[in-house]
């Protein structure tokens, strides 16, 4: 059984400010402060704050691991701590993407308080930060002291925590708005400062992604879970395909770039539309695979209902869940949003067909229509459907068209 009250200690730094970096993050036991789990890095050339950003994600990861319920992130990093409570604006592009990953993390625990403390009483990951920080140069890493102090004792003089994501309370609504604000990597604006307005706006400057699920194989005839497994297009699928390619030549008469998941049925759809459109460049995004059902990929629905009827009831709920030795609909979020924000900052102003599955697309449409998790639920995406969207670089978001399938053959 896995520990229900932890306490996370993370630091991270580098040598130069951008120079050679590392993180450390410690996982304590609460109440006895045995040490749970470590984790230590040499990230290469980075700053002081994309470091400590990652020993915060390194900490609230291990501490999922060893499942953890409710967490206490302690760190002597006060703009993380006052960026992840909301407090503080993340005006830096680089770190924006950090903190969602760290905030869409912080969603998967019942409760987590952050606090700062002071660097005195960081000494067990400030050590892992210097270790990897003495990789990170080519250094030899020196030795590491294992401090036995329980976490209770660790918290001295630190500011009082303050609740970050707790059930029915107002900072839960603080934690998605550091992850909304975060998740959008523009360069000189905050999206918190994006204004709704009825006003049209100049399409020459958002980057369009024409969004297409992959056409259908027998796996999609037969109902089953298609997630990670080579599955190859079926003759259905392939006719579904060409039709997609000449709606797309039509909607967009000149495409930037196609990227595709690397799964056959999405690069042999990709594949089928960059010949449509004029040959643009095709390369695959492996953010952009489908979701791991683990053990239940090829079984049919049914056969899933009926042998793990639990298992399936929690991964309904809970975006956090995953199928046994499978993956999260929330992990798949994560990936799915670097990936959308990488195509935004190298595609401005132009179009880009992105070809993948129905979770990863779903997930996207999610996040474009800021809509609940139940919208995952309720929206039904069809093999070789097309939905459209508009990023603009000020944060604006305009979904233009979802699931047209006007263009299938009959």
């Amino acid at each position: 059984m896995g520990a229900r009250r932890v306490v996370i200690e993370a630091d991270g730094g580098s040598r130069g400010n951008p120079g050679p970096a590392g993180y450390g993050a410690v996982v304590r036991d609460q109440g006895t402060g045995e040490v749970l789990a470590e984790r230590s890095e040499a990230i290469g050339v980075a700053t002081n704050n994309v470091a400590e950003y990652r020993g915060l994600i390194a900490g609230l990861a291990a501490a999922a691991e060893v499942g953890a319920v409710e967490v206490e992130a302690r760190m002597d990093s006060k703009l993380v701590v006052e960026q992840m409570c909301g407090r503080w604006q993340i005006k830096h592009p680089g770190l924006r993407p950090l903190a969602a990953e760290a905030a869409a993390l912080v969603r998967r625990f019942d409760n987590v308080r952050f606090a700062w403390i002071p660097r005195e009483r960081n000494k067990h990951a400030d050590a892992l930060a210097n270790a990897a920080m003495d990789a990170a140069a080519g250094k030899s890493p020196r030795e590491v002291p294992r401090t036995a102090e329980p976490g209770r004792e660790t918290s001295g003089a630190a500011e009082p925590a303050r609740e970050v994501a707790g059930p029915e309370s107002s900072a839960r609504a603080q934690a998605r708005e550091v992850a909304a604000r975060a998740s959008t990597r523009t360069a000189g604006s905050d999206p918190a400062t994006v204004k709704p307005s009825w006003e049209p706006r100049p399409s020459d400057t958002a980057t369009r992604l024409i969004l297409i699920r992959h056409g259908e194989t027998e796996y999609t005839e037969q109902r089953r879970y298609s997630g990670r497994g080579d599955v190859a297009l079926s003759a259905k699928g392939r006719e579904q395909v060409q039709a997609t390619a000449a709606r797309v030549a039509v909607l967009a008469p000149t495409v930037a770039a196609v990227v595709s998941s690397p799964l056959s049925r999405c690069t042999a759809t990709a594949a089928a539309i960059a010949a449509a459109v004029g040959n643009p460049p095709v390369r695959t995004v492996e953010d952009l695979i489908e979701c791991d059902f683990g053990v239940w990929e090829g079984r049919t629905f049914a056969e899933v209902r009926d042998g793990w009827p639990g298992e399936m009831d929690a991964w309904l709920a809970s975006t956090r869940i995953a199928p046994p030795d499978g993956e999260s609909f929330t992990e798949v979020g994560l990936r799915v949003r670097r990936a959308i924000g990488a195509l935004r900052d190298a595609y401005p102003g132009e179009t880009v067909v992105v070809v993948s599955h129905v979770s990863p697309i779903k997930l996207a449409l999610r996040d474009a229509l800021a809509a609940s998790d139940a919208f995952l639920h309720r929206l039904f995406l069809d093999a070789a459907g097309i939905s459209v969207v508009d990023l603009w670089p000020d944060g604006g978001i305009a979904v233009r068209t979802v699931n047209d399938t006007s263009h299938h053959p009959s």
